[in-house]
């Protein structure tokens, strides 16, 4: 069995600098280079997952396709590398005391007192090292969520330092840290980076690799004096420059040599053996660049900020740089749609996306952008939510049914058109209740989906708790609402879709979280070809 390479990635300075993006791009180029890949996020917070965290607070919420709910990072790394993400690559300080608490209540330490330094260390170990189990890959990316200084980092930092001790060459720190530029004095400093490193040193760990970020290029001057000051060879300080796409950052790394400073470092040879090619990534990111017309589709929602729909943004601007056409977006908060200021909000868009999410608030707004796109032929993407929100408009104003609603929303509501499974509602676990990671889907021979999937069973991810109501299904169908994709195991409607309109379907499940920069979800791809 092939022992794997570890890769720790780090942060200093600032947060928000782009851990997600650089540990994304270094999985890219080591797949260039004929490697087997998997990267894993280590956040610092005591939530379990972040399923629970509203989006204005962590944003949105990546499930995988064994149901876990996940940082959006992990998202990124599916986007970059096209790898599959299971629950060993999602772990939190939340999931680490609790496995410990865990074994101690059942004896597992046989008495001993529980302390950081070993168990919460040794957890951490144990959790770092699982994909390495069965020699699939060749590297192990890691990511630390935080800062350095935070003090909820501090377990993983002392996890990291014991684990370059005991893999030995194994094993390197990448540390990413901020250059500022001061526009008073004109100058970019590097003392941040110096501080931040000197810091990590404290803590037992010294970098192998900087990448320094940067709203200014940096000169040699400056990356030989970081080199110098931080014990870093020259080679392996890497400046991360604002780029306009966060999809030129591989090639932007491969430039300077970051995937041969990487294989270096483990005595690796970069050998043409194993070198594969970055063409098509090239390739995506030249028809980017290349894109003249433009469309603009409305995102229907509650979250007014950008990650709390960061799969579905990036999934229709992939989709548009493959179709040949620059996706605009525009969020419309569905608060508030009232029916007067309808027209004016949606008026001139080429498409509508009806965003998913939970709760009450919003909901009426949704509704009446789905009345206005489907009585003007606006191509319209409810996914989740937004599939729900499609199914309840339907039926209150072409079923007639007065007051249709989901029973999540209104327990009284005389037609609960999206309601629970009745086994779903016998769980007293709330939590129990959510269809969570990928079903299968049986789609109908004829309908639309069928053709653009171009198979008759897909799997697709989920985060929900209600669905449709069956006993509504023949109505809907006679009046021109077609079920045309089905869960074989339990007969749940997954999609909807009109079509006899331009493009109108819903889905049940999350499109988004499958669409990968080389090969965009062909949902997304349909949708934007066809506005």
């Amino acid at each position: 069995m092939k022992d794997a390479k570890y890769i720790f990635v780090t942060g200093g300075v600032v947060s928000s600098l782009g851990k997600g993006i650089i540990s994304s791009s270094i999985g890219r180029l080591l797949q260039s280079c004929g490697y087997n890949v998997t990267i894993q996020k280590f956040d610092p917070y005591i939530n379990i997952d972040p399923g629970t965290l509203n989006p204005y607070e962590h944003g949105e919420c990546y499930v995988t396709e064994d149901g876990v709910e996940t940082d959006l990072d992990l998202g990124h790394y599916e986007r970059f590398t096209g790898i599959r993400t299971t629950v060993r690559n999602s772990v939190t300080t939340g999931k680490i005391y609790q496995a410990v608490i865990e074994k101690e209540r059942r004896g597992d330490y046989l008495g001993k007192t529980i302390q950081v330094v070993p168990h919460i260390t040794n957890e951490i170990k144990d959790r770092i090292k699982a994909n390495a189990e069965g020699g699939e890959f060749d590297f192990i990316i890691t990511e630390i969520g935080g800062t350095i200084g935070d003090i909820e980092s501090a377990p993983f930092l002392e996890a990291i330092r014991q684990l370059r001790w005991e893999l030995g060459r194994n094993a390197i720190c990448i540390h990413l840290t901020y250059v500022p530029y001061l526009r008073a004095a004109g100058e970019l400093k590097t003392k941040p980076t110096q501080h931040s490193v000197k810091e990590l040193q404290s803590l037992g760990i010294q970098p192998d690799i900087l990448i320094l970020r940067t709203e200014k290029h940096l000169d040699q001057g400056i990356l030989q004096k970081v080199a110098s000051f931080c014990n870093v060879s020259p080679d392996c300080v890497v400046q991360s420059e604002d780029l306009p796409s966060i999809y030129e950052v591989p090639l932007n790394m491969h430039r300077q040599g970051l995937d041969r400073s990487i294989l270096g470092r483990f005595g690796m040879a970069d050998s043409a053996s194993h070198k594969q090619s970055l063409a098509q990534w090239e390739e995506f990111v030249q028809k980017e660049k290349a894109l003249h017309s433009s469309v603009t589709v409305g995102l229907v929602g509650k979250y007014d900020l950008q990650d709390a729909y960061k799969s579905i943004r990036e999934s229709l601007h992939i989709a548009g740089i493959h179709a040949g056409k620059k996706v605009e977006i525009k969020f419309i908060n569905s608060e508030n749609l009232e029916p007067q200021f309808i027209e004016e909000a949606l008026s001139g868009l080429d498409g509508v996306v009806i965003c998913p999410g939970f709760g009450s608030r919003g909901i009426e707004g949704k509704i009446e952008a789905v009345r206005f796109t489907r009585t003007h032929n606006i191509p319209t993407f409810g996914i989740c939510l937004g599939m729900q929100m499609m199914v309840i408009e339907f039926a209150r104003n072409v079923l007639g049914l007065k007051g249709a609603h989901s029973s999540e929303i209104d327990p009284q509501t005389p037609h609960n058109v999206i309601d629970m499974m009745e086994s779903q509602k016998a769980l007293k676990n709330l939590g129990g209740t959510m269809r969570l990671g990928a079903y299968a889907c049986e789609l109908i021979p004829g309908s639309r989906v069928r053709g653009i999937y171009g198979q008759d069973v897909v799997k697709e991810r989920h985060r929900h708790r209600y669905e449709f109501n069956n006993d509504y299904l023949h109505q809907f169908e006679q009046a021109g609402m077609r079920c045309t994709g089905r869960n074989p195991e339990n007969d749940l409607v997954e999609i909807v879709e009109i079509p006899q309109m331009k493009w109108f379907i819903g889905t049940q499940f999350h499109p988004e979280y499958s669409s990968t920069v080389l090969r965009p979800h062909p949902l997304f791809m349909d949708f934007v070809k066809s506005l």
